[in-house]
């Protein structure tokens, strides 16, 4: 108790049940800061993965593909998982083996930021396929604020850069509606301070 007064420090218990009772000397208000700190930044990392769907139709257009595949690696960059479901009709029911292929292609354009988790399986009238993220959600999350971070310093050297060329411009334009007197006077004073 006495070297907790003389450092004006706090005596916590840190192990009640133990023989001896263990104590220990701390600023208790730093230490439940800091426990505080540790449990929000956890929190902040902690996201659920969300699951979204792109719907197809078998008979889909090259552009409309390229739109719906867009979106996905959009999906999967940010760390979300993609349900991609073919919606067959008609006659279209009977030809598997297409939307099979199409969800294989489509498993091939997206490769590079997400695997497949489960292979195509027919449901109903639908074939569905779901593609996992490479990245984790809060992987995708840093990345992107890393990103945010950098765009915002090339944007403030580029502003600092140009607001430079501005004044030298400024100073410039100045020096030129000066007289012939004046000029040679400002040349002495930039002489004798060198």
């Amino acid at each position: 108790m006495r070297l907790a007064s003389e450092a004006d420090l706090d005596l916590v218990e840190v192990a009640p049940n133990a023989k001896p009772p263990v104590c220990k000397l701390m600023d208790f208000g730093k230490f439940k800061y800091e426990a505080a700190v540790k449990a929000r930044e956890s929190r902040k990392n902690q996201t659920n993965t969300v699951l979204k769907e792109v719907r197809f139709r078998l008979k889909i257009d090259k552009h409309d593909y390229e739109t719906k595949t867009g979106h996905a690696l959009r999906f999967l960059g940010a760390g979300d998982k993609v349900k991609a479901i073919i919606q067959f009709r008609g006659r279209e029911q009977q030809r598997p083996e297409l939307g099979i292929r199409l969800l294989e292609k489509f498993a091939e354009d997206v490769a590079e930021v997400g695997i497949v988790e489960s292979s195509p399986r027919i449901d109903g009238r639908n074939m569905v396929m779901v593609i996992g993220p490479t990245k984790t959600k809060a992987e995708a999350k840093a990345d992107a604020r890393r990103a945010q971070k950098d765009q915002t310093r090339s944007r403030g050297n580029k502003q600092r850069v140009e607001t430079d060329g501005e004044s030298a411009e400024l100073n410039q334009s100045l020096a030129d509606n000066l007289s012939d007197e004046e000029k040679a006077k400002l040349e002495q004073v930039k002489g004798s301070d060198d």
